[in-house]
């Protein structure tokens, strides 16, 4: 393999696909599946400039392979619009950012969520009552489990996605159901999250990254890709990565082992690629959420490295998860996809949430409550995309149709009125409490039985006229899409509880003027089509009458107008828009229904790019009105929604050190305003605000490449409540409280052989 000599000037000057990105990308062992950019460059020495050889590696087998990146290699200059296909981001009328493999390994990131911290219009969030990692996409949530893999949804791990498992992030945000169709989990509302996987790159590759962290947490991964046969047509991508020890949080423990395997194969005119791979997560006494009761205050946030968690509390889920895909070209201007997906997973915990209900002395309760689930995903997409001429007006028309298929495995057991006496501030550790004759069970947890389905089928249209030279293009489209739930009683017995059967066509509007090279002006009309919430068993204390019952298909309508600017180092961005969602509460009659809309108006500002020589730079600021309307109650009516701030931001900086070969540091804000954890907003949660740093070294060892690294996060151990989460189902539809990590460094080296 050639060997990588640096000089300070090669280190400071990004090319859209830099040869930092080879080296960085040794950071953190990626081991799904496969897709790169940029591979090995042979340099004379270390004062002359370095070449690259350039991958147009595709996840998604299709000829427009990735999009490159933009100057600075922190993000893409496009992403994928759906079945749209990739798009350059100046030509789309939708709001994405595609953050690359170099970022992640650069940031030292271990999960979606750590990735996501460098996006203004995004926060992270936990599921209710379990440890998902869930986001918050223009104050609307999106769980782990409703993201998308390759443009297919809930392929992943439901509770944790590691960043060895792909090279990209795509951040689609605004509604999608006519890009990519209904989300499965309910979510989507606010934006979309496509994660790309891996692909070999031109040259082999042969990586080992060896790392440590807070709580004495080690890790350690391989990387290895090579390419075979006449013009390197087929492509193979191995990652296999294990986490283990404690964390920045006192008792924790996590372990993570995966593996994944990526193949991919081309043609003059097909393309294919497939990719297994598989997820073990355990965890132990893991903190969890706080739910507040009876309080007219929010307590303070504790230390963030003081663990409440009980000691016998566990989480542990196991994926086995793939994708194949093809494209074939039936002609110079037609081409045919197809795509198929499974997930089969297990998962099982036993939890004991705090609720408290002294805020001043943080004094609560506990309660065990313990879940099994098995979920079986079957999923796929078949399409037709080509290019025509009317005229002078140009065509880009596109036909789909897509099904998913989920059967999910369920069973509970939680023992609400035997509760063990604890406090935020002064924890009591308990030994496992058996189930009490009170406690409430659905089903047997050891082996959990048939519980639900969802079935989404679609069939799209759309077509992107260009005029004027192409400086005006206009899409069209428009998805039906048919939407089935059915729940079961609990236990296996095959009584339906619950059903649903609606369709809907869910339109789509989208112009993009190029007003100059540099400047372009865009608006979007676009509906999000989500799965009704089915009635929880009980709330306030006493049952839900229409317990099991799935809620009308909540239809959200956005409204979105904006600038992009690109002006070759530097890029950014504009964007205002309104989004309106219906929801469901509980009323004093303890019947579960839709009532009123949460509607969120709101301003996104973005910049990327290289500002200088040397100072690369990503960020923006996210200002959000988000309001209760036509609620029936004047205690809520106009006020805002659980957990959503005013205001967010997330800026990132990276300085390339003049006169010290291979060295660069890096700072990141992250602010979060106040927001409320409750409909009524008596209950105001403080804003907060933190400071990460890294370094990182690149340099030659006996003709190896290695890169160190070394990061911060939480600076100055800001004690602080991350997020409030909002758990419908209740009256006053309360929010749960997530507590900010406290200070945490991780440490890696990575060697390439």
């Amino acid at each position: 393999m050639p060997i990588l000599k640096l000089s300070a000037s090669d280190f400071c000057v990004m090319r859209s696909f830099p040869l930092s990105s080879v080296l960085r990308c040794a950071a953190l062992t990626p081991l799904a599946l496969c897709l790169s950019q940029v591979v090995w460059a042979q340099a004379a020495d270390s004062g002359k400039s370095l070449g690259v050889v350039t991958v147009n590696a595709s996840a998604d087998a299709s000829a427009e392979g990735l999009s490159p990146a933009f100057a600075g290699g922190q993000v893409a200059r496009g992403g994928r619009a759906g079945i749209l296909g990739t798009r350059d981001n100046m030509e789309t009328p939708f709001s994405i950012t595609a953050y690359t493999n170099e970022l992640i390994q650069d940031r030292q990131a271990r999960s979606v969520g750590e990735v996501l911290q460098n996006d203004p219009s995004v926060r992270v969030t936990r599921g209710f009552g379990n440890f998902q990692e869930a986001y918050f996409i223009r104050g609307f949530l999106l769980a782990s489990d409703d993201t998308a893999y390759n443009g297919l949804y809930s392929l992943l791990p439901r509770q944790y996605i590691a960043t060895e498992l792909f090279e990209r992030v795509e951040v689609l945000r605004g509604a999608s159901a006519f890009l990519i169709g209904a989300n499965p989990g309910g979510g989507g509302v606010g934006g979309a999250i496509n994660l790309l996987p891996k692909r070999a790159p031109n040259e082999p590759l042969s990586r080992v990254t060896l790392g440590v962290g807070s709580g004495g947490q080690a890790q350690g991964a391989v990387d290895l890709a090579r390419r075979f046969g006449p013009d390197n047509a087929t492509g193979v991508r191995f990652n296999a990565a294990r986490r283990d020890g404690g964390t920045a949080v006192d008792g924790e423990d996590a372990q993570l082992s995966l593996a994944a395997l990526g193949v991919d194969w081309r043609s003059r005119n097909v393309r294919l690629s497939g990719d297994i791979g598989w997820q073990d997560n355990k965890l132990q006494q893991t903190r969890p959420n706080v739910t507040l009761s009876g309080v007219t205050v929010v307590p303070s946030a504790p230390d963030g490295h003081r663990n409440f968690a009980q000691p016998w509390s566990f989480s542990n889920e196991r994926d086995l998860f793939g994708t194949l895909r093809g494209e074939v070209d039936l002609g110079d201007s037609i081409t045919a996809w197809g795509a198929y997906g499974l997930r089969r997973s297990k998962e099982s915990n036993s939890l004991a949430n705090l609720t408290v209900t002294n805020a001043s002395t943080g004094a609560g309760t506990v309660y065990r409550f313990d879940n099994g689930r098995q979920d079986r995903v079957d999923t796929g997409e078949l399409g037709v995309r080509g290019k025509l001429k009317t005229g002078a007006v140009g065509h880009e028309w596109v036909v789909s149709a897509s099904h998913f298929a989920l059967e999910k495995d369920n069973a509970y057991a939680f023992d609400s009125r035997n509760t063990r006496a604890t406090g935020l501030y002064n924890p009591v550790a308990y030994e496992l409490p058996a189930f009490s004759a009170t406690a409430s069970r659905g089903g047997t947890v050891a082996s959990p039985q048939l519980q639900g389905e969802v079935k989404l089928t679609s069939f799209a249209i759309g077509d992107t006229l260009s005029m004027l030279d192409d400086k005006l293009l206009l899409t069209l489209g428009l998805r039906h899409q048919k939407l089935e739930t059915i729940t079961y009683a609990y236990g296996g017995t095959g009584v339906v509880t619950g059903r649903a059967d609606q369709s809907r066509n869910s339109p789509a509007l989208g112009i993009v003027f190029k007003a100059a090279p540099q400047l372009s002006v865009y608006g979007n009309y676009i509906e999000s089509l989500t799965t009704g919430q089915t009635a929880p068993a009980t709330a306030n204390g006493a049952a839900i009458v229409n317990v099991g019952t799935v809620l009308p298909a909540y239809v959200s309508k956005q409204k979105e107008i904006g600038l992009k600017f690109d002006g070759g180092r530097i890029g950014g961005g504009v964007a205002l828009f309104t989004t309106s969602k219906p929801r469901a509460v509980t009323g004093t009659d303890q019947v579960y229904r839709a009532s009123g809309e949460d509607e969120h108006r709101g301003v996104e500002l973005s910049a990327h790019g290289e500002a200088m020589r040397g100072l690369k730079i990503l960020g923006g600021l996210t200002w959000l009105d988000a309001k209760q309307t036509s609620t029936g109650s004047a205690t809520t009516e106009g006020k805002r929604v659980i957990g959503v701030p005013r205001t967010q931001a997330s800026f990132g900086a990276e300085w390339a050190v003049a006169g010290v070969t291979g060295l660069a540091l890096d700072g990141r804000l992250v602010y979060t305003g106040a927001s409320y954890a409750d409909m009524a907003n008596t209950l105001r949660v403080p804003g907060w605000t933190r400071l990460d740093v890294g370094v990182r070294y690149l340099f030659e060892l006996q003709g190896r490449a290695v890169t160190l690294r070394a990061r911060v996060d939480n600076l100055f151990d800001r004690k602080y409540w991350a997020s409030v989460g909002r758990s419908s189902g209740s009256l006053t539809d309360s929010g749960y409280l997530v507590v900010g990590g406290p200070r945490s460094f991780v440490l890696s080296a990575s060697v390439d052989f």
